[in-house]
């Protein structure tokens, strides 16, 4: 069977070719070059299916079809706010060890799974072709890999009744095949970031006194974000390249850092060590190894094929961390990397695991407990051994978008504490409006971007109560088992669970279940806009004593009563937090 080289406009354009059953309703069909192409599948202990594919050294194309059913929605790390069925005239990404992962998931309208699958090695850029066949009523996956010298792999879930049960088990398959980086304590901390804050207007004293809140407030770590470094102003980036500090802003760097790690908290700076700048005291020397422009206004990108850029870019960042006295860094734009993919000049995901594996043995050797952070789109599992933070894409003020992206990232977080993109609001807006961005970043560890000292008294109380709250329930919010619900609905009811305690933020008006008589405990938090929550009892109901709390933590209610089968009305306010204790 002849491999497809033109691209048609549908699917079934296409050549055809032989499917055979692969698992449920799913159909599979493989090509590669002018041979016919080896596959199996294999059942795995934990019932996963593993299929096995051998191009002969050939690139391989590999096209699942199902028929519709009852199709809800398609999720995968690059979704965004896309993400229910299109037409397979639509659906195109591509993806690669810094940006996504060759993963899927189509689920139908009760949330229930109809094919879920991700690929075994996310080294590689996989170009991927999805949506529904409007000629065939099919909806369909299309996977376009790379030559290779082996097989090339592909896990599958068989149906489950959510996505979130799917992509766990997949999750813990990577989980059990891919080593994680160690997680320290302060990983999973809040964490505040100067970002939003100051964007590039700081300097020492400055970031002192929001380290002395912070570190007040109940924050674990913080960063230090762009604008640090010299020539680092005016949003643009013709000046990195060099890393040193702007000795006018900090005049002496590691004293500064070194009375910032005395608050109590953990320090890490930004950099974005493949950028480079004209501007940069070190651009003659490396020029000729960033011969393409970044996406980044100003700065062109070093190619990381380069041993010797490997090289110059581990020494960049010991060097910081050394020096300076740091925690850890902020690793960013490294997905800039891919304007070189494809040019016939070797792989560049390849080159990059050597590059953060370089980089994480260098940071080690100089600090054990190392923190480093990564961005979405590269916080998928290959990455697991180079990070132990994974943020949030940029979404500034935007409370919906962090709640989506960081349960985006939790589905097929392997090892790593999730991090929401640090939290901005308006300082003169009334106290509901601060505590709906930490509500929307409850089921991460937050992160928070606000001048500290410029917060009106309501303000500085919400978020202790809300930090405090985290802190007592961050078991549940990170590890617990997490049913966040149909991703097209953008997560609208959350709901972790652990220890006989669930923790469940609402976002829309409806009814949420609620199990008293099986939990020990129950918190709702009231993310709409309505001051009160509707649960629904679902199991026999139970004798509990609740405990209402405002936005700011101020107690309103607590009260003695009978939860009974169905639906009760509870007086929780909007941006509050209601307590169910059993107290049978």
């Amino acid at each position: 069977m002849t491999l497809q080289t033109h691209e048609a406009v549908t699917t079934a354009e296409l050549a055809p070719a032989t499917y055979r059953p692969l698992l449920d309703t799913v159909e599979i069909a493989v090509l590669a070059g002018e041979g016919e192409p080896r596959w199996h599948v294999s059942v795995l202990p934990d019932g996963l299916h593993m299929l096995h594919v051998d191009g002969g050294g050939e690139p391989v194309e590999i096209r699942l079809s199902l028929p519709l059913g009852d199709a809800a929605g398609y999720w995968h790390p690059k979704a965004g706010w896309k993400r229910t069925i299109v037409a397979d005239w639509e659906g195109r990404s591509t993806v690669s060890l810094v940006d996504g992962l060759a993963a899927g998931c189509l689920y139908d309208y009760q949330g229930a799974t109809l094919l879920t699958f991700g690929t075994a090695d996310p080294v590689p850029e996989v170009s991927l072709l999805y949506g529904v066949s409007e000629e065939n009523d099919t909806y369909v996956v299309h996977l376009h890999l790379p030559a290779s010298s082996g097989p090339q792999r592909f896990v599958f879930v068989p149906r489950r009744l959510s996505v979130a049960t799917a992509l766990g088990e997949l999750r813990r398959w990577y989980e059990g095949t891919m080593p994680s980086m160690p997680v320290p304590e302060e990983a999973r901390l809040p964490l505040y970031c100067t970002w939003y804050a100051f964007n590039q207007r700081i300097e020492a004293a400055v970031v002192e006194t929001q380290a002395e809140l912070a570190a007040d407030i109940g924050f674990g770590a913080l960063i230090l974000d762009d604008g640090w470094q010299r020539l680092g102003s005016g949003r643009g980036y013709a000046g990195v390249g060099d890393w040193v500090p702007d000795e006018e802003k900090f005049p002496d760097f590691a004293a500064h850092v070194a009375r910032v790690r005395d608050t109590g908290l953990r320090y890490l700076a930004w950099v974005a060590p493949l950028l480079l700048g004209p501007k940069a005291d070190c651009y003659g020397r490396w020029a000729s190894y960033a011969p393409r422009a970044s996406g980044v206004p100003g700065a062109h990108i070093l190619d990381p094929r380069h041993p010797e850029v490997r090289a110059h870019l581990v020494d960049t960042c010991v060097r910081l961390v050394r020096d300076y006295g740091l925690d850890g860094l902020k690793v960013d734009f490294l997905n800039e990397a891919m304007v070189y993919a494809g040019d016939g000049r070797g792989d560049v995901g390849q080159a990059l695991t050597l590059l953060l594996a370089e980089l994480r043995a260098g940071l080690e050797a100089v600090r054990t407990d190392l923190l480093l952070e990564l961005r979405q789109p590269y916080v998928g599992p290959g990455m697991v051994s180079y990070g132990n933070m994974l943020r949030s894409f940029d979404c500034p003020a935007d409370s919906v978008a962090n709640r989506v992206r960081t349960i985006d990232t939790r589905l097929l977080a392997v090892g790593g504490a999730v991090h929401s993109d640090p939290l901005l609001w308006n300082t003169g807006a009334p106290v509901e409006s601060a505590a709906r961005q930490l509500i929307g970043a409850l089921h991460s560890v937050p992160q928070v971007s606000v001048r500290l000292d410029a917060l009106p008294v309501e303000h500085v109380e919400a978020l202790r109560f809300w930090l405090a709250t985290w802190r007592l329930h961050r078991r549940q919010l990170l590890d617990g088992t997490l049913e966040p619900g149909r991703p097209d609905d953008l997560y609208t009811v959350v709901s972790s669970e652990s220890d006989g305690v669930n923790v469940t933020t609402v976002h829309t008006d409806r009814p949420v279940p609620v199990r008293p008589a099986s939990l020990a405990r129950t918190v709702l938090v009231n993310g709409t806009n309505e001051d009160r929550l509707v649960v629904d009892v679902v199991d026999a109901g139970a004798t509990v004593q609740i405990e209402v709390r405002g936005p700011d933590g101020r107690m309103i209610e607590h009260y003695r009563t009978e939860l009974t089968t169905g639906l009760h009305r509870l007086p929780v306010p909007r941006m509050g937090l209601g307590s169910i204790r059993n107290v049978a």
